[in-house]
């Protein structure tokens, strides 16, 4: 299987980031990790190892990209002002390093974004402001209001608000998205959530699927047994849904 490290000093965030690469063609996935994780996480999980067919058939690329949680959406030593300032600067790094990266080693036009926990977060959230740039979402135990407390997941703005935290979260400016023209671009999206009957953010996943059916936004809401939040799910999930 063809594998590549990748580092460069990000213009957007003024730092070094890296990723890994896994395959040689097909269909691009775009693949954030979860809290905190890094580029390699998904390599370690054995995740990239339990679609290792659809990798060397040629069907499928990874591009797996590093996070900075730490200094953003969960730095607790910044204002709740500052973390979404961060995590926008994270969504540029996004658009205008890694896309260009990714389209200049790969040219088949599928882009698919995905992640687990909050790199489901992160694939959603993507794919909901920028659905110009994607044919597939597939989330799995996702997310999708940071602002939500939840068991021990707490508010990560800590009660503050402000229009930034508003346009990223799914489930608070979706319900109000009116142009026709973005809600046409969602439309023509494969989108799969899968979510653990027993994971806490369920409801969330039920009130973002009521979102997307009121606005004829088709998707597929799958729910397993169990928490179904953690590796060993993921494994099994990934070569059914990708």
């Amino acid at each position: 299987m063809n594998r590549e490290y990748h580092k460069w000093h990000s213009y957007h965030l003024q730092r070094d980031m890296e990723l890994l690469v896994f395959g040689h063609s097909g269909a691009k996935v775009l693949v954030f990790p979860t809290r905190c994780g890094r580029f390699y996480e998904y390599e370690k999980m054995g995740v990239i190892k339990a679609l290792t067919a659809k990798i060397e058939a040629g069907f499928l690329q990874f591009f797996c990209v590093d996070s900075i949680d730490a200094e953003g959406l969960y730095c607790s030593h910044i204002p709740p002002n500052q973390r979404i300032a961060r995590q926008q600067a994270y969504e540029k790094y996004i658009l205008h390093e890694v896309f260009p990266f990714i389209h200049a080693k790969n040219p088949h036009d599928c882009l698919i974004s995905h992640g687990s926990s909050l790199g489901a977060f992160h694939a959603a959230n993507m794919v909901f402001r920028h659905p110009q740039h994607f044919k597939k979402l597939v989330a799995f135990s996702g997310r999708y209001d940071l602002t939500l407390s939840v068991e021990c997941f707490s508010d990560l703005f800590e009660g503050f608000y402000n229009e930034d935290i508003y346009f990223h979260t799914p489930t608070h400016f979706l319900p109000n998205l009116n142009c026709e023209q973005q809600l046409e671009l969602l439309r023509k999206i494969e989108i799969t959530l899968v979510i653990g009957k027993e994971d806490p953010f369920l409801e969330n996943n039920k009130q973002l699927s009521s979102i997307l059916a009121e606005k004829d936004i088709a998707h597929q809401l799958i729910h397993w047994d169990g928490r179904a939040h953690n590796s060993h799910h993921w494994k099994k999930m990934a070569p059914l849904y990708l």
